[in-house]
């Protein structure tokens, strides 16, 4: 199955930004596990980043068209980008929306997510770790509709 794993705006600079918060972990760092761990999950990984909105919406309708799941890192757009999660309700696919970070335990503005409500999951606070889980959720979607697809041809 064909997963986006896309990132919003500073998570390029993993590793290097408030180290206390996300971790040492580097965004190159990150990227290669994603697709290491989609592939062993039998998934076909792409991984994404930019600083830009417009951007990250013309990805996620590129997603919606292809039916593809996302594992989406909003960052910052979590809490105000309606046309975000506006592009979001387009997809088709699987959604997991994930944070480094736990959002509920941080300043007050970063407690409400306005793509939570459209995704099929929210996984945050379990540092990078959410990604690997994210795709390991996505992965045993898809194989359980493909079992459910031969059922129904049996």
């Amino acid at each position: 199955m064909k997963t986006y794993v896309l990132n919003g705006p500073n998570l390029g600079r993993l590793g290097s930004r408030q180290v206390d918060i996300y971790g040492l972990t580097s965004y190159a760092d990150l990227a290669e596990m994603c697709v290491r761990v989609g592939k062993e999950a039998g998934l076909d990984v792409e991984v994404r980043q930019t600083d830009g909105e417009h951007e990250m919406l013309a990805w996620l309708h590129r997603a919606a068209d292809e039916g593809a799941a996302v594992v989406l890192n909003p960052g910052a757009w979590s809490h105000y980008s309606y046309a975000l999660r506006d592009a979001c309700a387009l997809l088709t696919g699987p959604l997991v929306e994930v944070h480094i970070s736990n959002i509920h335990a941080r300043e007050e503005f970063r407690h409400h997510s306005v793509v939570s409500a459209v995704a099929t999951g929210v996984i945050c606070g379990l540092g990078v770790d959410g990604y690997r889980l994210g795709l390991l959720h996505v992965a045993e979607r898809a194989k359980r509709a493909e079992r459910a697809d031969g059922a129904e041809r049996a």
